[in-house]
């Protein structure tokens, strides 16, 4: 889905998603989720299917292979397997919703490649801030390259 929505996680790690990334999550013929984090910043959830082909790349890094176990061990810290209910929502795990301050919270969803980024308000306006500066300058140059 396009677009970024504002949703609220409540005290229990409930975050009921928007309509349009509930049927999201449906296309890929499941309810089943890994959500993680990948930098202690976002947290990301995962149709199942992405994630495996995830976890492919992460057991075929070869030369990279210290650095897949490092990027696994903090997707397994702060990730789990959860199933979206009936109701549309999904259960953080406890250590990374405390970690990334999203417990009983408003918060922001967007999706890219496959996948559903969660930000806390406050990293969702600095990404927003970060996105704005220059934007002129940005969208010139992305022009050249093609974008209408």
């Amino acid at each position: 889905p396009r677009g970024a929505f504002s949703a609220r996680m409540d005290d229990k790690g409930r975050l009921k998603l928007p309509a349009t990334v509930q049927e999201y999550l449906e296309s890929f013929g499941t309810k089943k989720v890994f959500i993680t984090t990948l930098d202690v910043e976002t947290a990301r959830i995962y149709p199942i299917s992405v994630w495996r082909s995830n976890e492919i790349v992460l057991a075929a890094a070869g030369d990279d292979s210290e650095t897949a176990e490092d990027v696994s061990l903090i997707t397994n810290l702060y990730g789990q397997d959860c199933e979206m209910d009936g109701q549309g929502r999904v259960l953080f795990p406890t250590n990374l919703r405390r970690e990334l301050g999203l417990e009983d919270a408003q918060i922001w969803l967007d999706t890219h490649q496959g996948v559903i980024n969660v930000y806390s308000n406050a990293t969702f306006e600095a990404k927003k801030q970060r996105a704005l500066d220059g934007l002129a300058a940005k969208v010139r140059k992305l022009k050249e390259k093609g974008l209408k």
